[in-house]
């Protein structure tokens, strides 16, 4: 088998964490004892982590035992090949990580108390000085006190909390936490939308000793039993009614729970242990300071401080433990790798509205802009259904980060306003389109030296560029970033030609958020970009195509899944490489495209290897009517797919309804269909539509690799796929598994002894 390693370099021994001490460079602002009382609180994707991706992408799936690795091989025979930056190394995967001696710390635990070897580096990012949340935190304040840190609407008014007031406000929590009885090492789940009091708990369950755990607002009350028992939570602070509900029906079933805060609207009941926000502060504010400088002091960098569960798309959720470290080193390369401004010259902006229980969101709302002196705005709870374009025109970010589905959303959008212009606007439209792709694509294959931009290409930007960028809030923003979940490469290609180039990351929950990372001087379409600075990539047991697994090696590699031992060990090899589950592969330059992930691989019944993604986005593309598409097939005789089409969706639920978007309507027109409802098209009632459907997905045949790649058959759902609907999870990641069990009958039909709908023998059915 063969191991394909780039960027190669030397891995340090263990580094020895002593407890932060109060002296040194904290000394005056937050010695042990000291009260520090001259200290006056959008996005990803989404990390994917988003993405990414996710993007920062998150580790949704267990990562598989790899059956076809022999599990008893424990030494790793190598022949070194070194050529430019690129190592080709022959090995077999450890079965198992090796035990550190008694006493000294390995590289990975599954205990919440435990300390971790760091992957110290012996140069460069990779040697950075680890810190602590609370050295990375007093660092910001002593940097920028008085710049803006959070900012929100409250009704038509702003408020704003600078650093100082934000770090004060956050050890208040802390104290007051400890009040409520939180112990060292226990969990604070918090379940709400994004606010000012989502980052203070946050942080304030870190400095106190305890475990931040975000909850997904869209868990049911049994999803939400699992994580705050699993993380032993002893508080748990939820933003409203709806949601304090939810743990109330579980309480019973939570041996830990000592008090539940709710921090949105009015209290619409009064029981014992419930308090609202400014009562839950209160407890805190008169508190005396030694008890948590004496924990903060304690703290090490390679403690676990957070918690990131993953969303359990298959088996229960994984709770993801994250080092201090692996939280503000992260922060720190990230920040570097994108050119981030300090606040000092110029401050960074974002608006925080993607879910913060995923680690994408967390480390570009809450870790990367505080290493920068950034401020973050919230956006309004209906921000993705339909009020975060009237956020982000308010806010103006420097920095943006978009699940695929929201940058959909504004592509649909966009077309659709489009199609009511004027004829001369739209070809004014199509023409600077043209003109954007063309010389955005040259700058990309020139590594984004720019040279003199061409005539057409400034007026184009003066008549249509500014004004879209203006009309999407985007007018400021020269960082726009997609990740947690993979991006087509039409829609990577329509903000390109607006001049919006949409820089892809990839990473997961076990990788702190981003690994590789697109910027302007090394950013390809489709490709997820190149390590950022003190991380490592291999690609274990390539093919032929040189497709392997991606594993990641790096200060952001998790410490392990907590009281998983078993789970751990499938993530981290012998040598502490991080197994992502997902299949890729680097070009000639060193950047690296996803191909697929292991799990959703489709072994035909005649032993063929099939990674769905790469041809169900070319049927997306293909047919732009189309808005989800499942590729069907494992342990069958061919290929065949499930389609939904695009449609309105409910703004108050996000639930898909009937009706056609514009641009659904706009497509259905030019093809001669007077279908206005996915019910009219559905199950093949439209003749038109599915002539149409069956063209484009010839068209996609024609240029499969071999017969057993093509697909034979498919069908239109009743509905599209929703988070609601359970087919899509909270980064609109496809949950194949879910889906494969809804939508059982309609796969079956597929395999059965009937002849194809779509040959001579079968033809079209009846309009």
């Amino acid at each position: 088998m063969q191991l394909t390693v780039c960027e190669p370099g030397t891995m340090s021994e263990a580094v020895v964490m002593e407890p932060q001490r109060a002296g040194g460079f904290l000394e005056s602002s937050c010695g042990a004892g000291s009260s520090a009382a001259s200290l006056d609180d959008g996005i990803m994707d989404t990390a994917n982590e988003s993405s990414e991706e996710e993007s920062s992408g998150e580790r949704e799936e267990e990562v598989g035992a790899h059956d076809d690795v022999n599990s008893n091989t424990m030494t790793t025979e190598a022949i070194v090949e070194q050529t430019s930056n690129t190592q080709t190394v022959k090995a077999e995967r450890p079965n198992s990580l090796s035990v550190p001696a008694a006493g000294e710390p390995g590289l990975w635990t599954s205990e919440g108390d435990a300390e971790v070897k760091l992957r110290m580096g012996d140069s460069g990012l990779a040697a950075e000085t680890p810190l602590t949340i609370h050295q990375m935190f007093i660092s910001a304040v002593e940097r920028f006190g008085d710049y803006t840190a959070l900012s929100w609407k409250e009704g038509e008014q702003q408020k704003t909390l600078n650093y100082r007031d934000y770090y004060q406000t956050c050890r208040t929590a802390a104290k007051s936490l400890l009040k409520l009885g939180l112990q060292r090492y226990h969990g604070v789940g918090i379940l709400g939308f994004n606010s000012a009091e989502w980052f203070i708990t946050d942080i304030g369950a870190i400095l106190a000793g305890g475990f931040a755990v975000g909850i997904y607002t869209t868990n049911s009350p049994e999803a939400c039993q699992y994580v705050a028992d699993n993380c032993k939570a002893n508080i748990i602070v939820v933003e409203n009614h709806k949601q304090l509900q939810k743990i109330l029906q579980v309480e019973d079933q939570l041996p830990h729970l000592k008090a539940i805060i709710q921090y949105k609207d009015a209290l619409k009941e009064k029981r014992p242990n419930l308090y609202s926000w400014a009562e839950f502060m209160e407890l805190g504010r008169d508190e005396p300071d030694a008890p948590l400088d004496a924990i903060i002091s304690s703290q090490k960098p390679n403690q676990c401080c957070t918690l990131i569960y993953t969303s359990g798309t298959t088996g229960q959720p994984k709770g993801v433990m994250l080092s201090h470290d692996n939280v503000t080193w992260t922060a720190l390369t990230t920040s570097r790798h994108v050119r981030l401004t300090d606040a000092t010259k110029a401050q960074e902006s974002v608006v925080s509205y993607l879910p913060l229980s995923h680690i994408a969101a967390q480390m570009v709302d809450i870790w990367v802009t505080m290493k920068v002196g950034g401020s973050t705005h919230f956006a309004q709870p209906d921000a993705l259904k339909g009020s975060l374009v009237n956020t982000l025109k308010e806010v103006r970010p420097t920095a943006f980060m978009g699940v695929p589905r929201v940058w959909e959303k504004m592509q649909e959008k966009m077309k659709s306003v489009g199609a009511k212009s004027s004829t001369v606007r739209r070809k004014v439209a199509a023409w600077a389109k043209d003109v954007g792709l063309q010389t955005n694509l040259t700058k990309m294959n020139q590594n984004g030296v720019a040279g003199r931009a061409p005539l057409s290409y400034q007026i184009a930007r003066k008549l249509v560029f500014k004004k879209v960028r203006k009309a999407l809030g985007l007018d400021r923003c020269n960082k726009c970033y997609t990740g947690a979940a993979p991006i087509t490469k039409d829609t990577l290609e329509f903000f390109l030609s607006l001049d919006i180039p949409l820089y892809e990351l990839y990473g997961m929950s076990e990788s702190t958020g981003p690994h590789t990372v697109s910027v302007p001087e090394a950013f390809k379409l489709t490709s997820c970009g190149k390590e950022m600075p003190g991380c490592k990539t291999k690609l274990y047991n390539p093919d032929e195509e040189g497709n392997g697994e991606i594993c990641f090696w790096g200060r952001h590699v998790f410490m392990g899944y907590l009281n998983m031992p078993d789970k751990t060990e499938e993530a981290l090899d012998a040598e502490g490489w991080l197994h992502s589950g997902d299949l890729g592969k680097h070009d000639q330059n060193g950047f690296l495209f996803i191909t697929g992930r292991i799990k959703e691989l489709i072994i035909t019944a005649g032993g063929e290897n099939i990674p769905p993604v790469p041809i169900e986005d070319a049927v997306k593309e293909a047919v732009p009517l189309i808005s989800n598409a499942m590729l069907i097939g494992d342990k069958r005789k061919f290929l065949a797919m499930l389609l939904t089409i695009k449609c309105q969706v409910n703004p108050d639920s996000g639930d898909p309804e009937d009706e056609l978007t514009p641009e659904a309507l706009e497509i259905c027109r030019k093809l001669g269909s007077t279908a206005t409802r996915v019910s009219e098209v559905a199950g093949g009632r439209d003749r038109a539509i599915h002539a149409a459907i069956q063209e484009g997905i010839n068209r996609v045949n024609e240029k499969a690799t071999s017969n057993a790649q093509r697909i034979q058959k498919w069908v239109i759902l009743d509905r599209d796929f929703s988070v609601s609907g359970g087919e899509l999870g909270p980064t609109m990641k496809l949950k194949r598994p879910v889906v494969v069990k809804m939508y059982k009958d309609q796969i079956e039909n597929f395999y059965k002894e009937l002849p194809t709908p779509t040959t001579p023998d079968n033809p079209l059915p009846p309009k």
